[in-house]
């Protein structure tokens, strides 16, 4: 491509750079300047515009742009995204469906790295969507492109990016009472804990309140429905044999771990009861604000596996934004 100022004699054919005041408005940049063109650029005044000129084999951003979504997209329903129209250069990537993004992240650095007017931005890998979120947008950055690195970006980034779908359709939530403790709180909890299910298209599937004491816990357990059970505890969990998790091996589960790198969140404990997860919650779930069990529980959701190796690797980006009702803040 060729890019700067010509004599408007010379200019059919080729696309304005910039935009330029003309009787009645502005001619937007980008408008392939054909003989009604050139005659309005004429009649304003102008000898001369600034523009881009393709050289053969090159292609044009919209149509480069449409070709690399189609690349990165080659099955729409399979990975959950639908392809927008091609508009200056750009194509948006939007969920479909409900669940987390998944980034082939070495490929598209491949992509990025080819070319500097052929982009890809996404999201960051596993961030949870709800149907209709920009998940990626391809923008040819310059009015076209070469052919030949347009094909190396296709083929470099094919089928890089699709939304995980939600696979687990609901889960169980338990609800521990100190005594003394307000209704509002255990309100509050159920209140958020259902919202956070819905982002994921989960149902609630049931809800147990009941003492904060192992056995009535784990008899809970025992009576809870649902795919995965969740366990909000009125008195917050402080040691791989506290109250709670001590529960689950009453009813039968074991406990996998207790903690986890991430701020707020740290408190989390994560077991297995019936061939089914259970999640238990920190106090900090009872805010809407993201912490450290929302990626645990969305990976649950979506059928991923959750263990040793995946939490201690979410320290790093694990610094979350601290809440405001947090009883002991990181920093006085």
């Amino acid at each position: 491509m060729r890019f700067g100022p010509v004599p408007l004699a010379e200019a059919a054919g080729a696309v304005l750079a910039h935009s330029e005041g003309v009787a009645g408005g502005r001619l937007r940049k980008g408008a392939v300047l054909g003989p009604a063109e050139l005659a309005v650029l004429a009649a304003a005044g102008l000898t001369e515009v600034v523009v881009a000129r393709l050289d053969p084999g090159d292609v044009a951003e919209d149509a480069a742009a449409a070709r690399l979504a189609a690349a990165l997209v080659p099955d729409p329903k399979g990975q959950g995204l639908a392809i927008g129209p091609a508009f200056t250069g750009r194509v948006n990537l939007n969920a479909a469906r409900a669940g987390l993004a998944q980034v082939d992240a070495a490929a598209v650095h491949r992509l990025n790295r080819i070319h500097p007017a052929i982009t890809l931005a996404t999201l960051a890998p596993l961030v949870r969507v709800a149907p209709g979120t920009l998940a990626g947008t391809v923008k040819i950055i310059s009015y076209a492109v070469p052919g030949d690195a347009l094909v190396l970006a296709c083929e470099a980034a094919r089928a890089a990016l699709r939304i995980l779908p939600v696979t687990r359709p609901d889960a169980g939530l338990i609800l521990t009472e100190v005594p003394g403790q307000e209704a509002k709180l255990t309100a509050k909890g159920l209140r958020v804990t259902e919202a956070r299910l819905k982002a994921l298209g989960m149902a609630l599937a049931g809800v147990e309140v009941v003492a904060h004491d192992e056995a009535a816990i784990a008899a809970a357990l025992g009576r809870l429905p649902g795919a995965m059970a969740l366990i909000l505890t009125g008195s917050a969990t402080s040691d791989l044999h506290d109250t709670a998790p001590q529960a689950v091996r009453l009813a039968g589960g074991h406990v996998l771990r207790f903690g986890m790198p991430v701020d707020p969140g740290n408190l989390l404990f994560l077991g297995e009861q019936a061939g089914r997860p259970v999640l238990g919650l920190p106090g900090c779930a009872r805010s809407p604000a993201l912490n450290g069990a929302d990626w645990v529980l969305e990976r649950l959701a979506c059928g991923l596996p959750v263990g040793d190796d995946e939490i201690a690797a979410m320290g790093v980006g694990g610094l979350l934004k601290e809440i405001p009702q947090r009883p002991h803040p990181r920093e006085p």
